[in-house]
């Protein structure tokens, strides 16, 4: 056992447990547990927005798939950050100025159906379960690599805790959790980024002249293929990536946690700068973790590659910078999926228990004991599934909910906003479409199937050939919106439209 690391990582959940603490006490009622009430400055959101999205698919999986892959590794980091742009201009204003508590919220302003408001429930739900197991499998390896824990075990852990931050905080000590944990990734990441290009002689020229001989990819390190052989596979990711990030439950809640629209336009800006600097310095962990740690190494400890992070920590600063970065991982994993948790807890309670089964009645305090028990739910789902998914790489797990977002959430949101004819059966259908065709295709692809034993999950030939559905079934959801709403005998509320419009676009007569 590595004892320097146990410390930090005990230090770790005693800070966040006494976080979880004070949070608990100013969380009083429905409003406080599922948004803080609303009171984070821009600053503060925009940090915990990205504390939420640089996550252990951020630091640990695009720094194993750069040191295993090369470019193709790099796709990870172009995606998720350009894919800021597509919330900034399209997504945080209108959502802010039309939500409350959940993406269904913003849905239900244009239509009142209580099943948009169930199948929009159930998406954030089964993307949430999707982008959580990305991070339990990246703290199982970790756990495992540094304190010799199973990794069974691990995860459980990981479960616990995650489970305790929203039973008790709720979106308080989730929050707080997240803004240091940024703090503390920033820190490291840029700590190791410095080391790396110091031993590349602080040149850039230098550092990619050396990556043509440091890996067993010669000079195919440095161009795409390696790993995204087909060209329709690499749109495929790329479109999931970039249109994802609009639809992800647990990044659109984050914007209910700010007073107005312009505070959550703030959040962004601030975002993207802390995500855009972070992102930049994963080429230095991909590089640094390729040459100075080798391929065999990185595989050795995770096929996956995941712990290639923590594995160039030790190789450039021993034992004490690898028990602190590890920290730092441990840290970024525990705020994810706390948020991850709550926002399915939110949608479990107040969708389907408040709105739906309650017809709008149930008290805050039934509300919120719902939501606790949800919280429990959702985590034991996303451990099981998660034992299953040991040797998938973290950045690519989450690329695949990234898919199933674009698909199912972001054809709803834009038409909703930006389509006087849309109806209640568009919706539906796009919501349905969507979310069916990004599961079933990831089900028969490379991913599940595969002629090699240990390449994935069961021995077979796939059926559908890319290793990510977007390029399918995001254009799906946007079709079955539109045939949905085009052959429906309903009629589209113009004047509910309107309303929705200006609301959307001026925060007139929405409340704070």
């Amino acid at each position: 056992m590595n004892t320097p690391a146990f410390i930090m990582f005990l230090g770790i959940v005693f800070v966040t447990l006494i976080i979880t603490y004070y949070a608990s006490k100013k969380t009083k009622n429905a409003s406080e547990f599922y948004t803080a009430g609303g009171g984070l400055t821009g600053w503060q959101n925009g940090m915990a927005i990205a504390g939420d999205y640089m996550s252990a698919a951020s630091f640990l999986g695009i720094a194993g798939a750069v040191a295993l892959t090369g470019f193709d590794g790099f796709f990870y980091s172009i995606g998720f950050l350009v894919a800021y742009l597509v919330v900034l201009y399209l997504v945080a204003e209108p959502l802010r100025n039309l939500g409350k508590y959940t993406f269904a919220d913003m849905i239900a302003s244009r239509f009142d159906a209580k099943k948009i408001r169930g199948f929009a429930a159930m998406n954030t739900v089964a993307i949430s379960i999707f982008y959580m197991i990305a991070q339990l499998v990246g703290a199982g390896a970790l756990i495992k690599l540094l304190l010799g824990i199973e990794y069974t075990t691990s995860v459980l852990i990981v479960g616990v805790l995650m489970t305790v931050y929203v039973i008790f905080g709720g979106m308080h000590a989730t929050s707080w959790v997240q803004i240091i944990k940024a703090i503390l990734l920033m820190g490291g990441t840029l700590l190791i980024s410095i080391m790396v290009f110091a031993k590349f002689n602080w040149s850039i020229t230098d550092m990619f002249a050396q990556m043509k001989t440091a890996t067993p990819l010669k000079e195919s390190f440095l161009n795409p293929g390696v790993k995204y052989k087909v060209g329709l596979d690499t749109i495929s990711l790329n479109m999931g990536l970039v249109l994802g990030t609009a639809g992800l439950p647990h990044i659109l809640v984050r914007f209910f946690t700010v007073k107005d629209a312009k505070t959550a336009r703030s959040s962004v800006v601030y975002a993207t700068w802390i995500i855009g600097i972070f992102y930049v310095m994963t080429i230095f962990l991909g590089f640094g973790a390729a040459a100075f740690v080798g391929n065999s190494d990185i595989v050795a400890a995770n096929p996956a590659g995941n712990m290639a992070a923590p594995l160039l920590a030790q190789a450039l600063g021993g034992n004490m910078l690898f028990a602190f970065i590890s920290a730092v991982a441990f840290a970024t994993i525990l705020a994810v999926v706390a948020g991850l948790v709550l926002t399915s807890a939110s949608a479990v309670a107040h969708d389907f228990y408040n709105e739906i089964l309650c017809k709008g009645q149930a008290t805050e305090k039934q509300q919120v004991n719902m939501a606790r028990w949800a919280s429990v739910g959702v985590s034991v789902v996303s451990i099981i599934l998660a034992l299953g998914a040991q040797t998938l790489n973290v950045a690519f797990l989450v690329s695949l909910a990234f898919a199933v977002a674009a698909s199912a959430n972001l054809p709803v949101i834009i038409y909703t906003i930006y389509w006087k004819r849309f109806n209640t059966s568009g919706a539906i259908w796009a919501m349905v479409v969507g979310l069916i065709s990004a599961i079933g295709l990831v089900i028969i692809s490379p991913n599940v199937f595969s002629p090699e034993a240990g390449k994935a999950i069961f021995v077979g030939n796939p059926i559908f050939p890319y290793t990510t559905p977007g390029i399918v079934s995001i254009p799906l959801g946007f079709i079955a919106g539109y045939l949905g709403t085009i052959f429906s005998n309903q009629k589209a509320d113009v004047k509910r439209y309107e309303e929705v419009l200006v609301k959307s676009n001026t925060g007139i007569g929405i409340k704070g």
